[in-house]
């Protein structure tokens, strides 16, 4: 490139040489301070358990914990991508990796911020959302991991791991053996207990490939505790999504990942506007169906001792169910989870009194069955 110092300045009335020099010298230090900070690029992590943190939030791992042979992961922003996942194990052995992004604590590493461990008695919401990008060419499954101790563990193995698989390829199978189906956060799983010879595991399999979900943790953990793999007394210590390789891997990746954990007393953390959250609710759901539709009405006391002023309310409505109108409340639908929020005349609850809303939908036939679990500002209610 041809240098400002070359140009010709003694054609130029001085004035004009001066400036044009002064200008150059600026250009020249501008394109050398735009150099001395490039954009920010792609992490790419190859030792066994490195990691690093993304949002000043997430911690991302390698993990390569079943295999010596080489796997690299590309963190961005959002997530990570497998940018090399050599090797195989038996596929009716363990996986040979866990690459993935958590919040909470693993192994003594927390994530920067994390309000866990916490009691799930005090939990009122745990919101999540999570975005795969899939492969055909390797043998794996993407797994969103809940971990569960009866003590605020920070280190270790849990006790308790709850496993969701949003797609397997390939010759594997959950640890344990199937027993049965169960409806949670919307959606049908089949369900799978057994050990690992560590902690029990019970695993919730989708049928078909999900790519995209956004959900609440504590609807897995309550299915996990009513079935008695569980106790409201323990503790909640991380939620990590990522995959389980077991033959090649590169080009996974989490494209995105979001987590937090609201407790009963957070001040409406859960999104509920910034209100306090209840010292008590109770819910009742009333429906009328007909071949493929039907009407709600949702009618919430306030069983506490202090006025509710304003209050959002969260519920999944089981699979085959979409809201169509509403009154008397705004409602939304994400991911099959359901939010309501008051109008003007219905925003405050006194004690012992009772707000109601409705709302009408389809289904898709059958017996309506109702969603398991309400939350107001955080708080789980008790459902009548």
């Amino acid at each position: 490139m041809t240098s400002p110092l070359r140009i010709p300045l003694r054609r130029l009335p001085r004035t004009r040489a001066a400036l044009l020099a002064l200008l150059m010298v600026a250009g020249v230090m501008t394109a050398l301070t735009a150099t001395a900070q490039p954009a920010r690029a792609d992490e790419r992590i190859c030792d066994q358990y490195g990691s690093t943190t993304i949002q000043g939030k997430y911690v991302v791992q390698n993990n390569r914990w079943g295999t010596s042979a080489t796997q690299c992961i590309d963190v961005t922003g959002t997530g990570f991508r497998l940018a090399q996942a050599d090797g195989s194990v038996p596929t009716n052995g363990a996986p040979k990796s866990y690459p993935s992004v958590y919040y909470g604590c693993h192994y003594t590493n927390c994530s920067p911020g994390t309000n866990l461990p916490v009691q799930v008695s005090s939990i009122g919401s745990a919101p999540s959302s999570i975005s795969y990008t899939y492969v055909d060419n390797a043998v794996y499954n993407a797994s969103y991991d809940i971990w569960l101790d009866p003590t605020p563990k920070r280190d270790g193995v849990n006790r308790t791991e709850i496993m969701i698989w949003l797609n397997r390829v390939g010759p594997i199978q959950p640890i344990g053996s199937r027993v049965g189906t169960a409806n949670v956060g919307g959606r049908n799983w089949e369900v799978w207990t057994g050990s690992n010879g560590s902690n029990d595991v019970i695993s919730f399999i989708a049928p078909s490939a999900i790519t995209s979900m956004s959900f609440d943790v504590m609807d897995f953990v309550d299915e996990t505790v009513a079935r008695g793999m569980a106790q409201r007394s323990w503790y909640l210590t991380s939620v990590q999504a990522g995959f389980e390789p077991w033959q090649n891997g590169a080009g996974l990746a989490v494209n995105s990942f979001s987590a937090s954990v609201n407790t009963g007393g957070s001040g409406g953390g859960d999104g509920g506007g910034g209100e306090p959250a209840p010292s008590g609710c109770e819910v009742t759901y009333t429906t009328n169906s007909w071949s493929n539709g039907f009407t709600a009405d949702v009618r919430v006391r306030n069983t506490g001792s202090t006025a509710i002023n304003g209050w959002e309310m969260n519920f999944a409505l089981p699979a085959g169910q979409s809201v169509t109108s509403a009154w008397n409340a705004t409602v939304s639908s994400a991911g099959g989870t359901v939010t309501a929020r008051p109008v003007e005349h219905n925003r405050n609850i006194e004690p012992g009194g009772t707000q109601s809303f409705g709302f009408q939908g389809t289904h898709s036939g059958g017996t309506l069955a109702k969603p398991a679990r309400f939350t107001l500002n955080g708080t789980v209610c008790t459902v009548k």
